[in-house]
């Protein structure tokens, strides 16, 4: 017994002696990074003293910490930023659904103010702002070389007064402006309508309202509908929604999904590692299920869009998604500000990241620009026929019944002809449902 004790003692020993000799140098380089971070600290001290002192007009010593802070984090990626605390108020009121603005989401792209996506109903989507256009000007004044948050601040104002924005858009010669008046936005996350026999789910935002609104929606559109037999399938549009909560997220994916893993963040380290797992019920009740996307559709709708499409649970249509992969936590600071700082990837259940690229659809279908003018001389020509002849004879052989059915089948006809005028994404999801109910239970994406 004795022996073991003193071999366990010598081994203890030896390893002390191996870590003291390894540890050694590890220290030093510590204490060296250490004094070189202290360093740097008294040389922003030094630079922060003397802007104080010298600079040609006497400035703010508060916004000069904040804008260093600032500059800090948006030098990390664009989407990490210092929130002032009114910035920070504002952005848990858009939480809640309801805020005074534009109705815009906007990232920063080599310098330049993008826009991720208009939402719906609001002062810019009805004034023709488009996902992917740029902002170069507000009532005039350049916005190049401003931070994301001063282009914003520029663009705040009084509910009811008027900006005019300068937009660069692809495909147009020149810069155009756009005159927008402010307003408080009401968000509803998820209109529900019902088409022919779909329902389409319009999810514009990911807010707490989101997966109540999406419940409802389903439950009222399946009553209308007269039961879940009645039900073709489901629309989920996902387009020009930049995005919102990942709790949310997750829960709109659960929502159709009753098994398997949701979505996984992967942080700095294995420790940061999260999963989010589907439980059962399904409220489309294994209906097919359509899920629109285009380039306005961002983070937490590409985490749906990714869940239902990796599953099978659905087809994606449209075109390339935005391809903002990350997750930002935001970290209460002291005197009310916070941070918005970039903690994790997010991934598929199939394990890809689409930082940067996007979520692909499955069927690529662009959307057609509507034409400038249109003189009804096309629809004037389809509507002509044997019987809009003057004098032209009565079909005898049909019974009220049938010609009521036939008059039926082609108002839903027309209805959808209109339909893909007015969006032809939509319409062209809608003819896919209907080819999966065709299918039958086989042909139902899994």
């Amino acid at each position: 017994m004795r022996k073991f004790i003193l071999a366990a003692g010598i081994g203890i020993l030896t390893g002390a002696v191996a870590t003291t000799q390894v540890a050694g140098p590890l220290l030093a380089q510590t204490r060296d990074d250490q004094a070189s971070v202290y360093e740097q600290l008294d040389l922003f001290g030094d630079i922060f003293e003397r802007i104080r002192a010298q600079y040609v007009e006497e400035v703010e010593e508060g916004d000069l910490i904040e804008a260093a802070i600032n500059g800090m984090l948006t030098s990390l990626d664009p989407h990490s930023s210092y929130l002032s605390p009114q910035d920070a108020s504002d952005m848990r009121v858009q939480t809640r659904g309801e805020f005074g603005g534009l109705g815009i989401e906007v990232t920063q792209e080599e310098g330049f103010v993008k826009i991720v996506a208009p939402m719906d109903g609001t002062p810019a989507d009805e004034a023709g702002v488009e996902a992917g256009d740029f902002i170069t000007h507000v009532d005039g004044e350049g916005l190049l070389g401003l931070t994301l948050d001063e282009a914003v601040e520029m663009m705040r104002g009084p509910v009811g007064s008027e900006i005019i924005v300068t937009i660069v858009r692809e495909g147009e010669d020149e810069p155009f402006d756009v005159s927008i008046i402010r307003d408080t936005i009401k968000l509803t996350a998820v209109r529900t309508r019902t088409q022919g026999e779909a329902v389409v789910l319009r999810v514009s935002t990911f807010n707490d309202q989101t997966y109540e609104n999406l419940r409802d929606g389903i439950v009222e559109a399946v009553e209308e509908q007269g039961g879940i037999d009645n039900v073709s399938g489901f629309v989920i549009d996902l387009r020009n929604n930049p995005g919102g909560l990942l709790s949310q997220a997750v829960a709109v994916s659960d929502a159709f999904l009753t098994k398997g893993e949701i979505v996984s963040t992967r942080g700095r380290t294995p420790q940061d590692a999260e999963r989010w797992n589907a439980a059962p019920d399904d409220l489309a009740e294994g209906k097919p299920i359509v899920v629109l996307i285009n380039g306005g559709s961002a983070s937490a709708s590409e985490i749906v869009a990714g869940a239902l499409q990796d599953h099978r649970r659905a087809v994606v249509i449209g075109t390339k998604s935005f391809g903002k992969g990350s997750v930002q936590s935001i970290m209460p600071l002291r005197g009310g500000g916070a941070m918005r700082l970039t903690t994790s990837r997010y991934y598929t259940p199939s394990g890809r990241s689409i930082q940067a690229l996007g979520i692909s659809p499955d069927i690529v279908v662009e959307q057609p620009r509507r034409p400038v003018e249109d003189t009804g001389e096309e629809e004037e020509r389809r509507d002509r026929s044997e019987a809009s002849l003057r004098g032209s004879l009565d079909n005898d052989s049909l019974s009220e019944d049938q010609r009521r059915l036939i008059e039926e089948e082609r108002a839903a006809a027309e209805a959808a002809a209109d339909l893909r005028e007015e969006d032809y994404q939509l319409a062209y999801a809608i003819d896919i449902l209907k080819g999966l109910q065709a299918l039958g239970p086989a042909g139902q994406v899994q």
